[in-house]
């Protein structure tokens, strides 16, 4: 199995995991009845597997070379730097009306501006 190969099934495993997780934590939490630590447990349930999405991540970007690691680097770079302006801006605009948004916002704003980094950076080194 490929490096690439490999990752995408790793990264599909703890993905898997997530949604399971999730929808496990949403229906336990619909039937009620639970104490507030449970509750507390229950809701950050789906973390568990996010912590494995992460070492997936990390581990993927340890396996790449020198220039796969810079595109990378770079891309995180826009991905945070944008992410920092976006929200500050929609941060000031709810300052004159405009409906708060929820934290769940900023990952796949996140994600979405990382990916557009990395293709903006396998384009400028190809």
């Amino acid at each position: 199995m490929t490096k690439f190969r490999r990752y995408v099934f790793e990264l599909g495993v703890a993905l898997a995991a997530y949604i399971i997780c999730l929808v496990l934590s949403l229906r336990l939490l619909s039937l009620g009845g639970q104490s507030e630590l449970m509750r507390l447990v229950i809701t950050l349930l789906p973390m568990l597997p996010g912590l494995v999405i992460c070492w997936v991540v990390l581990r993927g970007l340890r396996r790449l070379d020198e220039l796969a690691r810079k595109i990378q680097l770079e891309a995180i770079g826009v991905a945070f730097a944008g992410t920092a302006l976006v929200t500050f801006s929609y941060g000031f605009l709810e300052n004159i009306g405009l409906p708060s948004l929820s934290m769940f916002v900023v990952w796949p704003l996140m994600a979405s501006l990382w990916f557009v980094g990395t293709i903006i950076g396998q384009l400028r080194y190809r």
